[in-house]
């Protein structure tokens, strides 16, 4: 039963992530290959300022793979794939609260878990630590950012486990609206200190060195030695249209999960509740109507 779940979540996890795939290809792409010729096109007026200042310009490396396959291939196998890993964890989510989390019935639960990962995974640590396009971000920087991102999401799932764990306890002596407002702003306390007490990309290090103290990565207007204006800094409408469409592919994929995965685990775990369903839709749809 536990393999049938899992391969059944990885299963519609893969199905979620190719949609999703479908969706970046048509609206994220295009904004994906304006940062990166924004940023090619950045390198080049850097490079001219540098070797006007007598400073050796390093050889380009060559790519390894082309656009084309990154934008096809690439990405579109990053998605199902990811999707894959993300619905058989949402399976093994599913059968560890199973039985652990009240009266649910497994079809409500199933939707559930898909929707406690979003807010876990990526909506709250989306809030510290945004998506970002290429242009964004510094090479000197990658290891710090990626050390970054996991603690949000790791903090951000340990305690939205323990605000889950706690109301079922508090649940048993008071009512669910009152639990509800104690276990949510728990949860909203210590992300709130979690917020505070990580910092923000642009303190980083190597960022303050460089470029100073700054809120974020994105590339400021690039100006030569005289203050003359070489290079406009990362377009602010392209930054928000990559970020929207990295929430909407984000709903696709785990709304996507919730809506495969969960009459799948109904069929496994109530078979008699999912066949009633059926029976109760099919009786709707014949019933006679009077004229």
């Amino acid at each position: 039963m536990v393999k049938q779940l899992i391969g059944r979540g990885a299963l519609s996890g893969a199905v979620a992530g190719l949609v999703a795939f479908i969706f970046a290809r048509i609206f994220a792409e295009p904004v994906i290959s304006k940062a990166i010729d924004y940023e090619s096109a950045r390198d080049a007026a850097q490079d001219a300022l540098d070797k006007a200042a007598g400073i050796a310009v390093p050889a380009a490396g060559p790519d390894i793979f082309s656009r084309t396959i990154q934008m096809d291939v690439g990405i579109g196998a990053g998605l199902i794939l990811f999707g894959a890993a993300m619905g058989a964890l949402v399976a093994v989510g599913y059968v560890v609260a199973i039985g652990r989390v009240g009266r649910v019935r497994p079809f409500q639960l199933a939707l559930l878990v898909p929707v406690f990962y979003f807010l876990g995974v990526f909506a709250v640590p989306f809030l510290k630590y945004p998506a970002n396009p290429p242009a964004i971000g510094h090479e000197e920087t990658i290891r710090t950012r990626g050390t970054l991102y996991l603690v949000t999401v790791l903090v951000s799932c340990i305690a939205l486990f323990l605000a889950v764990y706690i109301g079922q306890r508090l649940h048993a002596r008071m009512s669910l609206y009152k639990t509800v407002l104690i276990v949510g702003a728990g949860y909203v306390v210590v992300m709130a200190i979690l917020f505070l007490v990580l910092p923000p990309l642009g303190h980083l290090h190597a960022n303050v060195v460089e470029y100073g103290k700054q809120d974020t990565e994105t590339p400021l207007p690039l100006k030569d030695a005289d203050g003359n204006l070489v290079f406009p800094g990362f377009p602010a409408d392209l930054l928000a249209k990559f970020r929207v469409y990295s929430i909407i592919n984000q709903v696709i994929l785990w709304g996507g999960i919730a809506l495969l995965f969960a009459p799948q685990a109904q069929k496994l775990l109530d078979p008699a509740g999912a066949k009633a369903g059926k029976e109760s839709r099919f009786a709707e749809d014949h019933t006679p109507v009077a004229v």
